[in-house]
């Protein structure tokens, strides 16, 4: 099973539909007045018979465009927000085992960003990223159900989290999709955001975790970041090779991702239940 889904963006019907509204059905010119109206009440009959099936066409290819983006836009905030805290808090620990997660600090999501809800001393960091961590294309881009714990190290912490941040922080000013990638695309530029140090992972192993609309928690697993670098470079989407690819140039980075045999509190993962 893959953890990346592909995704083509259709273009709009109306375009369509305005040009069936404004199009014109011209008979020849003839200098016999009979052959006129003839040729008239053929234009409009042709186009009484056209313009209904037309329409139904567009409309059918209209909805399965609806259906292959089922969350075209932002819905209302708190659908995204997790009403009680303490709920938050442990989904992000989750992420990671105990060992790690029990001391890490811990992110938690608010009306306008992300704001520390416990503090850490081990120099991971614990939160549960939202749909628009994710890619432009994504169908589950505007996903309120889709929850993300990760427990970052502090390399990490350093160079990737600021990208959730400020990508967060824009969505919640109102910023539409295009104008949240035109900005990280900006900040970038002027080095407002770091490129990925060495080192820089997280670990991805909370069952309670829910990814997206086809693989629900998927599966344990492990996460490297590093700058755009080919798969191949990794070994990564060969056959028999166990990790996963997944380039994601506006943040100019690569995810290299590692299945794990094992969940956060100790119990497998069995591949039967995906």
């Amino acid at each position: 099973m893959e953890y990346k889904f592909s995704y083509t963006r259709r273009g709009t019907m109306f375009g369509k539909l305005a040009d069936a509204h404004s199009m014109e059905f011209r008979p020849a010119r003839s200098h016999m007045q009979r052959g006129f109206h003839g040729a008239k009440r053929a234009g409009i009959l042709v186009t009484a018979l056209f313009l209904p099936v037309f329409v139904l066409s567009v409309i059918s290819e209209m909805q399965a465009q609806a259906a292959s983006t089922p969350y075209p836009r932002m819905a209302p905030l708190d659908q995204y927000l997790i009403a009680d805290q303490n709920v938050e808090i442990a989904l992000a620990r989750s992420a990671a085992p105990k060992s790690i997660s029990d001391s890490a600090e811990v992110l938690t999501l608010g009306r306008h960003g992300y704001e520390a809800a416990v503090k850490g001393t081990n120099g991971f960091v614990c939160l549960v990223e939202r749909g628009w961590a994710a890619g432009i294309d994504d169908p589950n881009f505007w996903n309120p159900k889709l929850r993300g714990p990760l427990c970052l190290n502090a390399p990490a912490v350093r160079s990737y989290l600021p990208i959730t941040i400020e990508k967060t922080k824009l969505v919640l000013s109102g910023k539409s999709k295009s104008q949240m990638f035109d900005a990280i695309k900006s900040a970038f530029e002027k080095k407002a955001l770091p490129t990925q140090e060495p080192g820089a992972m997280c670990y991805m192993l909370s069952k309670d975790g829910y990814l997206n609309d086809q693989a629900g928690h998927w599966h344990p697993h492990l996460m490297f970041f590093v700058p755009l670098t080919e798969a191949k470079a990794w070994g990564a989407d060969m056959p028999g090779s166990p990790i996963l690819a997944s380039e994601d140039a506006p943040d100019r980075l690569t995810i290299f991702m590692v299945p794990v045999a094992e969940w956060s509190d100790g119990t497998p993962d069995s591949v039967h239940n995906h």
